[in-house]
């Protein structure tokens, strides 16, 4: 905590040097240029005068890639889908019982591509902000955001955000995510916390350009392993003795894991071609990123569990592994109004993964670390031409300790105003994920290093978007060596595979809103197929969700409503099952789960700036049979009543 005051201590004594320019609410007759690489007077930012009120597109949002939003403070149903825990649409995933633990995965999107391994423990990251998550910002007046809402049995959630321009050409933002939820079960408690900090800054002379964001996160749960199998049945018949599901009992009451984690990430360039006119403009720049992130994950146990084998240790089980992280990369970037835009970089990488001891067992030795460095290179290109939209980007790791390589394309066309069509196709090859490769454990079977190959994606994508008919994506993707976990059929521990055949996948979604007055039905549909692969691929054939609404203005405008149904269902299907002792989803093929609806009352209203969200969630479960759950031994969540707010603060 010491070390943390003293960072933010410098990061606010960094803002107030740069806040020497003279104030905001000065009249400013120069634009300034706020990050995507167009011509000025697409992505300009418009001062205004003392006393008047800013619009609210002036209130920028700059993302990773540099495209340039705006503060909304509309209420739509896409805000209602993003109202929850992680703040996004989350329709391909199923979420557990409680806030946190864990989601698994209905629908799968291979759309990014990556040089290097990730850390493990992905069933531990869905709340974990990336580098591609952190949006940096550009307001007249300071702004604050405050999101609230009910959890699940004695807690909260609030993610509270603030940003301010000291001047015209500095901005800094603060924020934190903090989420406390007892949940209905037995030792199933997450406690999560995730700190924000962004600055961005843009010289006088418009020609150094810097943005800096330092990331802390925390996130804890108490695991349970599910249900314990003779109390399934009482749940699924719904016995009135177990309605209290705090009484069901849980394989264990003993663990926790905890995902923590910082980053401090610089990007910065300098203009050193800097060339505009009304019709042109030509720019060269240099630029550095620097990044580097420090994290670990770690399962304890008070006493062994049978089910996951015998252990090192009879009593107060520990498993920590730690990742440290550092890449440096310069890159070139020039960009013509005829040319386009063509970026170029290299860059170095540091790792280092792994234990605190070396593991001797009788028919070998596991190492504690897969460390040593990387340096890659690459380039991507941008270009307008005869109303396409062409962008390709290609890296390889050309040296150092893992191999890897992508080459992406994409292009995109607007037939009208009211039709877009767009093609991708990446080809990507990268190692597994650390915990593929190394993992040790006070348990013994969980204990491995393995020398998989690298996996191999190639993945092909046609998007419509068309407000008339309807918006539709089409994706092939096929992969080579693809790792997995599933359960050991001689010790039943989750323990990680390689396939060496190939898997090829098929998915199909399609969106489309119809409105009748002040009705609208909106619906999404999304049919998979796994045509090679599919005993250790496993998805449902359909998924789909379907929301019925009505939306007026009441009481002269000052309230506006929508109220409705929403009914999210997909097929029954054998669905990947969660270990807690690794933090991740593991294949099975002996139970299949689904077939159910989870159907929402919703009723949302605006008033000024502030949407107040009020649920009743899973409204038939009072009704239906109880056979619903997230994943094999861990039921869903029945019904609930919860309510939120969102609201901003313009000053």
């Amino acid at each position: 905590m010491r070390n943390l005051f003293a960072i933010l201590l410098l990061l606010f004594s960094w803002t107030m040097a740069f806040s020497q320019d003279r104030p905001i609410r000065e009249i400013r007759d120069t634009p300034i240029n706020v990050g995507d690489n167009l011509p000025p007077n697409t992505r300009d930012i418009n001062v205004q005068f003392e006393g008047e009120k800013p619009p609210i597109t002036d209130y920028k949002i700059i993302s990773y890639e540099r495209d340039t939003t705006y503060v909304d403070t509309t209420l739509t149903l896409a805000k209602d889908y993003k109202f929850n825990y992680l703040r996004r649409d989350d329709y391909e995933l199923m979420p557990f019982s409680n806030l946190g633990p864990a989601y698994n995965t209905l629908a799968y999107d291979f759309s990014t591509v990556r040089l290097k391994p990730l850390f493990g423990a992905r069933g531990r990251h869905f709340n974990f902000m990336e580098v591609e998550d952190i949006d940096y910002y550009h307001v007249p007046t300071p702004l604050t955001e405050l999101y609230f809402k009910t959890a699940f049995e004695q807690g909260q959630q609030l993610d509270a955000f603030f940003t301010i321009n000291t001047s015209e050409r500095f901005n800094f933002s603060v924020a934190y995510k903090g989420v406390r939820s007892l949940g209905n079960y037995q030792n199933m408690l997450t406690s999560s916390g995730n700190f924000r900090f962004t600055s961005n800054y843009q010289s006088v002379n418009k020609r150094y350009n810097a943005r800096v964001h330092v990331v802390f996160q925390d996130l804890f749960n108490q695991e349970n392993g599910g249900l314990k199998p003779a109390f399934i049945p009482l749940f699924i018949n719904d016995d009135p003795d177990f309605r209290d599901r705090g009484r069901l009992e849980v394989q264990f009451e003993n663990a926790e894991n905890v995902l923590e984690g910082k980053r401090f990430y610089l990007d910065h360039e300098y203009a050193f071609i800097n060339v505009r006119d009304s019709s042109s403009y030509t720019t060269l720049k240099l630029g550095n990123i620097t990044q580097f992130e420090d994290k670990f994950y770690s399962y304890n146990q008070a006493a062994p569990f049978a089910e996951f084998g015998s252990s090192y240790a009879i009593a107060d089980l520990n498993d920590k592994v730690t990742l440290e992280d550092f890449n440096a990369q310069v890159y070139a970037d020039f960009n013509n109004n005829i040319f386009g835009r063509l970026m170029a970089f290299v860059g170095f990488t540091d790792f280092n993964y792994g234990y605190d001891s070396v593991l001797i067992l009788d028919d070998g030795r596991i190492p504690n670390r897969i460390q040593g460095t990387i340096l890659e290179a690459g380039a991507e290109y941008k270009k307008k031409y005869r109303g396409f939209e062409l962008f390709g980007k290609a890296a390889i790791n050309f040296a150092g300790d893992f191999e890897g390589n992508y080459i992406l394309g994409t292009a995109s066309y607007r037939l009208d105003a009211d039709n877009m069509a767009k093609a991708t196709v990446h080809i990507n090859s990268v190692a597994p994920n650390y915990n593929f490769l190394l993992y040790q454990s006070d348990y013994i079977n969980y204990n491995w290093q393995n020398s998989f190959k690298n996996v191999k994606t190639q993945h092909l994508q046609f998007d419509l978007e068309s407000n008339k008919l309807l918006n539709a994506a089409v994706s092939y993707t096929g992969i080579e060596d693809y790792t997995y976990f599933t359960r050991n059929a001689i010790d039943t521990t989750t323990t990680p595979f390689q396939h060496n055949e190939r898997i090829n996948y098929l998915k199909v979604q399609v969106n489309k809103e119809f409105t009748y007055g002040k009705f609208a039905w909106n619906n999404t549909l999304t049919y998979q197929q796994v045509l090679s692969g599919e005993q250790v691929f496993n998805v449902p054939e359909l998924l789909g969700r379907s929301s019925l609404y009505f939306s007026d203005h009441l009481f002269k405008r000052a309230l506006f409503l929508q109220t409705g149904i929403t009914a999210k269902y997909f097929t029954e299907y054998n669905m990947d099952g969660y270990d807690p002792v690794v933090a991740e989803f593991y294949v099975q093929n002996e139970q299949q789960f689904g077939n159910f609806p989870m159907v929402d009352f919703f009723v949302n209203a605006k008033v000024s700036q502030t949407r107040i969200y009020f649920k009743l969630e899973h409204i038939n479960s009072m009704f239906t049979e109880k056979n619903y759950f997230s994943a094999p031994g861990y039921p869903y969540r029945d019904w609930k009543i919860r309510f939120g707010l969102v609201w901003n603060f313009f000053l």
